[in-house]
């Protein structure tokens, strides 16, 4: 088969059909009726229409992570590239997780709990298992769940499909820019002034950029445009 036309293919099966248009519309009513619920009964204010993309942005990660996942089909391969393809993806996963903020050391200081938040963040954020014991913390937020989820399966689909490609496997580690944003954004201040203009704006669009780096990536990875 040609590339033309396996382009041509690939294209084809991205054009929604009635049926999946209905259940997008369906899940997209849903989320913005569980977010006005919310808006109801829980103590949380928003300040400003420009607060709202943070409500927004969990559901991004959630549907598209979702969407990729239930979208990819890895290649047919032999055993012994499907456990290496798998420890390749656990071992992803557990950077993003860590990289994210999912898992980290424990805090001395904030001695053993654990608890679920589920009114205190909007959906999507909550509910979330905070854990904190004596060797290891975790904040499990459900779509950075969701996200990293989404991106070590497709990186499992892309180490079938072309093994030793690293191009996405770096481009997915991008995905948390949410961390690195905030480093970059104090370097800025030393160098530009603790008042500068861009180190703010760096800092606070930080979880926008992780956004649009997680479905650029999410995108590449499915289309998966390194592999054969």
């Amino acid at each position: 088969m040609s590339t033309d036309a396996t382009i041509t293919d690939r294209l084809a099966g991205l054009r929604p059909t009635r049926e999946n248009l209905l259940i997008a519309l369906l899940i997209v009513n849903s989320e913005v009726l569980l977010l006005g619920v919310y808006w109801l009964v829980s103590p949380s204010e928003l300040t400003s229409l420009s607060s709202i993309r943070y409500w927004l942005y969990p559901f991004v990660w959630i549907n598209v992570g979702l969407w990729a996942i239930l979208k990819t089909t890895p290649s047919p391969s032999p055993s012994r590239d499907r456990w290496l393809a798998g420890g390749i993806a656990v071992a992803y996963f557990a950077v993003l997780a860590y990289a994210g903020g999912l898992v980290g050391p424990a805090s001395s200081m904030a001695g053993r709990s654990l608890r679920v938040t589920v009114l205190a963040l909007p959906p999507g954020w909550a509910p979330t298992l905070i854990y904190n014991g004596d060797v290891l913390s975790a904040a499990l937020f459900p779509f950075k769940l969701v996200g990293y989820v989404a991106l070590a399966y497709l990186v499992y689909a892309t180490v079938l499909d072309a093994a030793g490609s690293a191009v996405t496997g770096l481009l997915g580690l991008l995905s948390c820019v949410s961390c690195s944003w905030p480093v970059l954004a104090s370097l800025a201040t030393g160098l530009l002034g603790s008042g500068s203009a861009l180190a703010g704006a760096v800092y606070t669009q930080s979880y926008g950029l992780s956004t649009l780096v997680f479905v650029v990536t999410v995108g590449l990875l499915y289309w998966r445009p390194f592999g054969r």
